[in-house]
């Protein structure tokens, strides 16, 4: 299993337009599988008929091909191209190629018979830079962690197809409004147990491929320590690294959480400016998300304050050092939480449809909410009816359907005029 690879969900959205000219750009954070996904492409290419020589593999964390590319891009690619045949360049960690954006579009502006597909761990800079070079000329993509059907693609094959038919019912009815029948489901006892060390220890790669708790602990530990206490400290030049490991760990305790800068910022002693730089940064290269509140009356909803989540709950359990079982941890409600944001994030983003939550000053509350239009409460702990704060919206927006994601609840309840559907949160 260590050496095998496997799917990824991404895959046939990027073989879809292969064969365009446009630039593809892979974004996600470290050893999230980037480079694996290029393997996953050349062997999908390879299948096709190409030649394995017309697929061309760049990795610019090797400082000789930085260096050899950086002096003249023109000629250092074409020097790869056998003859006026379509080539391939797949281009790993670009983010280390100094204006990548202006030399990607000199590329594509001369040398119209290759694919440029490059990846990078940064958002704001494979964002930035190349989308500003490259407008209408580059696709962006985003490569997180093992997703839970990923994971269960990994673990247990079958249980991945269950999910699969479960999930695509689940988001034809948010994102369609396609209704559905619910029967008795008879595979909650089944998925508890992966669920749960998928909220434990979280979708990397390596993590999911390990079966043993011990080395998956190692495993987060290396990763915290190469790209957030390493990597991301030294972009930031931070000054007291005391301090920024003090905004980290009280961040990952905010899990689900209002986002207070101030309060951060007194507890670990640093300045108002430098926890949001610290914040910002590690919100800009896929360590957490900063999720927005839904409002349409300023004076009695909140309309600022944002919510912390992880794109990892295994790294986030790493920080604070807690790999206990669900049952056993005071935080269960905020990891099931994280869960589902990762769930609706994921599925949005393919949409590009809005994700927000809703809370009044009178602090009635839903934990999410689609384009305005759906709301979606999540309850690790088993419940009859519908939670208050997700009445509360109903009462008061009246949408057309509603969801509520819990332990084990596979039911349906119409609330005024609003379908309401209980489904178990393993299948989002």
């Amino acid at each position: 299993m260590k050496n095998k690879l496997f799917p990824r969900d991404i895959l046939p959205k990027l073989l879809r337009w292969m064969e365009r000219r446009e630039i593809y750009a892979i974004k996600g954070p470290r050893q999230s599988g980037k480079t694996t996904l290029l393997h996953l492409l050349k062997n999908e290419l390879v299948k096709k008929g190409v030649d394995e020589d017309k697929i061309i593999f760049l990795n610019f964390e090797d400082p000789d091909v930085l260096e050899g590319f950086s002096r003249n891009p023109k000629t250092y690619i074409k020097s790869f191209m056998m003859d006026n045949g379509r080539h391939y360049f797949f281009m790993d960690e670009y983010q280390y190629v100094k204006d990548g954006g202006k030399k990607l579009k000199l590329l594509y502006d001369d040398i119209t018979n290759a694919k440029f597909v490059i990846t990078g761990s940064s958002s704001l800079e494979i964002s930035g830079g190349i989308g500003k070079s490259l407008v209408g000329r580059v696709f962006f993509f985003e490569l997180l962690p093992f997703s839970f059907h990923e994971f269960l693609t990994v673990r247990n094959p079958r249980l991945a197809r269950v999910y699969e038919e479960h999930n695509s019912l689940i988001k034809k009815f948010i994102l369609e409004g396609r209704n559905f029948q619910l029967s008795e489901d008879p595979f909650t006892n089944e998925f508890f147990p992966l669920f749960e060390e998928y909220l434990i220890f979280g979708g990397y790669p390596e993590v999911v491929k390990t079966r043993d708790s011990e080395t998956k602990k190692v495993i987060l530990k290396n990763i915290y320590d190469t790209y957030i206490s390493r990597d991301v400290i030294g972009f930031l030049r931070v000054s007291d690294p005391l301090a920024y490991r003090c905004i980290v760990r009280a961040l990952s305790a905010t899990t689900g959480g209002m986002l207070d800068y101030n309060k951060i910022s007194s507890s670990c002693g640093s300045s108002y400016r430098e926890t949001r730089k610290v914040i910002s940064m590690l919100s800009e290269t896929y360590i957490l998300h900063l999720l927005p509140p839904f409002f349409r009356n300023p004076v009695t909803e909140l309309r600022k304050t944002r919510k912390v989540y992880f794109f990892d709950s295994g790294l986030r359990n790493h920080i604070i050092n807690n790999f206990n079982p669900l049952d056993y941890r005071t935080d269960s409600g905020a990891l099931v939480e994280n869960h589902v944001f990762s769930g609706l994030f994921r599925m949005l983003a393919e949409v590009q449809m809005p994700l927000a939550y809703w809370r009044t000053i009178s602090k009635a509350e839903t934990d999410f909410v689609i384009d305005g239009k759906i709301p979606i409460e999540v309850k690790y702990t088993l419940i009859k009816g519908v939670p208050k704060g997700l009445r509360s919206f109903i009462e008061k927006y009246q949408p057309k359907r509603a969801l509520v994601l819990a332990r084990d609840s596979w039911k349906e309840q119409m609330v005024g005029k609003t379908i309401t559907k209980f489904i178990p949160l393993h299948y989002i």
